[in-house]
């Protein structure tokens, strides 16, 4: 009797104990994956911190990199007093660009879109906010608020190298000479060959005079890296596009057999031509083969309306030529014959070097025709 006794009770309290282990189970799991079950809906965004560590830890950025700030549109606000125009900037792929000055004392340039919260968004900035290098813009937060997407950027005091160049926005004060264009050209090419050498490369897609940005010191920094990407990834109908012809945009763009670095390369022989040129470069027919461009090259030489005149005693033939062979074989056809950015670093570093054994003094240079012949080789 006693022992059945046992029996029973060990059975019930077996059983106990077995009801037990699955409360508690039920519970863990309910408090462990229960705040997921709302994911699809738009009040995810307090959560986003939680999706922008796992971006991060995909794209196997370190813990030396911090998770992509988080900013209350309220602080944006007040960055910017309240969207005032009057520190409207410009109007980028992104959107309106505003200047504004944190509760910290830091300046930062704010690109504003309207948009609703989106997961996709978030992971995007975290993987793009993972990029650093002297000569890529950093990307420093986000906010997703009362239907806007915002993208939080370091701010460049000095703007574009466009509004160094040419235009109505042209700084009258400014003049570079040819071996400062020499080093504002290197340090983009920096920028693009560090972009293209991360695992996976990022595209920018959208490279351009206006998106290569110089500081107070004038070190430059390439702009909106990935952005293009971005917005192909969150706009169901795609990143919208001009509708005026981008003189920046490969010929060869989406042909196959070519991949998106090639374009990237493309679009930065334009930005050498803008550099040597000190004019805005309009869509060109001749720019569309190499027989095209190398006979475009020679009729400028040849009716000396290629050279910035600012640049003016400020080089010499032989360095002059070798950028602008630089220049042609970005532009080369078939886009596969292009050098590659980190092989354009090493030749524009090795110019600049000779440039200045070349000329030891300050601006002394010459204003020589160069034979377009002479220039364009395999």
């Amino acid at each position: 009797m006693g022992s059945s006794l046992a029996a029973v009770v060990g059975g019930v309290g077996g059983g106990l104990i077995l009801i037990l282990v699955v409360a508690v189970l039920v519970w863990f799991f309910r408090s462990k994956f229960g705040q997921f079950s709302n994911r699809g809906s738009e009040t995810f965004s307090s959560d986003t911190s939680v999706a922008a560590t796992a971006t991060m830890k995909r794209s196997g950025a370190t813990g030396s990199y911090a998770v992509p700030r988080q900013f209350r549109f309220e602080e944006l606000e007040q960055a910017t007093k309240n969207f005032d125009e009057s520190n409207l900037i410009g109007c980028g792929t992104f959107g309106l660009v505003y200047k504004g000055l944190l509760a910290d004392g830091t300046f930062v340039a704010i690109k504003r879109r309207a948009g609703h919260p989106q997961l996709d968004f978030t992971e995007e900035v975290a993987h793009l906010s993972t990029i650093q290098h002297r000569n890529v813009v950093k990307l420093l937060g986000y906010c997703q608020e009362r239907g806007s997407q915002i993208l939080v950027f370091e701010y460049l005091p000095n703007g574009s190298m466009c509004s160094h160049l040419y235009g109505a926005a042209k700084e009258s004060n400014t003049k570079l000479e040819f071996k400062q264009r020499l080093n504002i050209a290197t340090a983009a090419a920096k920028g693009l060959s560090h972009l293209h050498g991360l695992q996976p490369p990022v595209i920018h897609g959208n490279f351009k005079t206006a998106n290569v940005l110089v500081d107070e010191d004038f070190v430059t920094k390439v702009s909106d890296a990935g952005v293009k990407k971005l917005l192909e990834r969150i706009d169901d109908a795609g990143s919208s596009t001009s509708a005026s012809i981008d003189a920046f945009r490969d010929p060869e763009l989406g042909l196959p057999d070519t991949d998106n670095e090639i374009n990237d390369i493309y679009s930065y022989g334009i930005f050498l031509l803008e550099l040597i040129s000190g004019k805005e470069a309009a869509n060109k027919e001749a720019f569309r083969s190499n027989d095209g461009i190398l006979q475009w090259v020679q009729e400028c030489l040849s009716s000396d309306n290629l050279i910035d005149r600012q640049l003016a005693g400020s080089f010499t033939p032989e360095g002059m030529k070798d950028v602008i062979k630089v220049m042609l074989q970005c532009m080369r056809f078939p886009g596969r014959e292009r050098p590659r950015m980190e092989n354009v670093v090493v030749e524009l570093e090795q110019i600049l070097e000779k440039e200045m054994t070349r000329t030891t003094v300050m601006g002394e240079g010459t204003m020589t025709v160069i034979p377009g012949s002479e220039l364009f080789t395999n």
